[in-house]
C-alpha cells in the first residue's frame, strides 16, 4: 500500500504542476493569445512537468496521463500513476476562472492509494495524506454540483428525488473537491468519463470521508485497458442510500 512518501509526493507534484499553469497562464494571457493556444500550452506544460517529477520520484512505476500516449505496459504493473494534467481546460481558458484542476493520483492493484487535487487558482492542494477534514453540513436542502452546459442524467434524477439545489461548476476535480469542502453535498456524473477525471478525487473524497463508488454502488477500479469509467457518485455519506436509489435505474454499466 502507499507510504508517506506517496501521499507526499502526489502533493508537492500537483502543488507545483498548479504553480506552473497559473505562471503559463498569466503569460499567454498578457500575450492575448487564442483560447486554443491557451489550453495547448497549459496541457502540455503540464504534463511534461508531472512526468518528469514522476519519472524521477518513481522510475520502477508506469503512467497513464490524459496528455500521453497510452503504453499497455501499464497493465502489467500493480503500481500505475494516473494523472490529468490539466482538469477542465475551458475554465483555465477563461479570465477568472478558478474551476479547473490537477489530478495526481497513485492506484496499487486497480485500487486508489494516494493522491492530490490541486485548484492552483485558489491556492488549494487536498490531498489523500494528512485526509482532508470534512465540514458539518450547512442547513438547507442537499446541494447538488452541475456541469454549468450539460448537466448529466444522474445529476437531475438525484436532484428531483432528493429535492436538491444545483450548483454549476467547471472541472471534475473541482466538483469533487467542491463537496469535500462543504460548499456542496453531492456529485453524481453518468455519461462517462476517463479515469484521469476521477482517480485522483476520488481518493481524496475517500480520504475525506466521502462515499465514492460507482453509480450503482461498485468500487471504483482503475487500470483498465479501456480507461473509460461510465458513471460515479460522489457525496456526504447521509444522502449515499438516497442517492443510489434514485439513480438505479439509469445507470450505464
Amino acid at each position: 500500500m502507499a507510504d508517506p512518501r506517496d501521499h507526499a509526493e502526489a502533493a508537492r507534484i500537483a502543488t507545483e504542476a498548479g504553480h506552473l499553469l497559473l505562471e503559463t497562464r498569466e503569460r499567454l494571457f498578457r500575450l492575448s493569445v487564442d483560447t486554443r493556444t491557451i489550453k495547448d500550452e497549459g496541457d502540455r506544460r503540464a504534463h511534461e512537468f508531472i512526468m518528469d517529477q514522476l519519472t524521477k520520484a518513481f522510475p520502477d512505476d508506469a503512467v497513464l496521463s490524459e496528455e500521453g500516449s497510452d503504453d499497455r505496459a501499464r497493465l502489467e504493473y500493480n503500481r500505475v500513476w494516473i494523472v490529468d494534467p490539466l482538469d477542465g481546460t475551458r475554465e483555465f481558458s477563461e479570465r477568472g476562472r478558478d474551476d479547473w484542476a490537477v489530478h495526481v493520483a497513485l492506484t496499487e492493484g486497480g485500487l486508489p492509494t494516494a493522491g492530490a487535487v490541486a485548484l492552483p487558482a485558489m491556492d488549494l492542494t487536498f490531498a489523500s495524506e494528512p485526509a482532508p477534514v470534512l465540514p458539518p453540513r450547512s442547513d438547507g436542502p442537499p446541494r447538488l454540483v452541475v456541469s454549468r452546459s450539460r448537466p448529466p442524467a444522474a445529476a437531475m434524477i438525484i436532484a428531483e428525488a432528493l429535492g436538491a439545489e444545483l450548483i454549476g461548476m467547471g472541472s471534475a476535480g473541482a466538483k469533487a473537491m467542491a463537496v469535500v469542502m462543504g460548499h456542496a453535498d453531492i456529485y453524481a456524473h453518468s455519461g462517462g468519463q476517463y479515469e484521469w477525471d476521477n482517480c485522483a478525487p476520488a481518493v481524496v473524497a475517500m480520504a475525506a470521508g466521502l462515499h465514492a463508488t460507482r453509480a450503482d454502488g461498485a468500487e471504483l477500479t482503475y487500470n483498465h485497458a479501456d480507461p473509460w469509467l461510465p458513471d460515479l457518485l460522489f457525496c456526504r455519506p447521509e444522502f449515499a442510500a438516497d442517492a443510489l436509489t434514485a439513480i438505479h435505474d439509469i445507470i450505464d454499466s
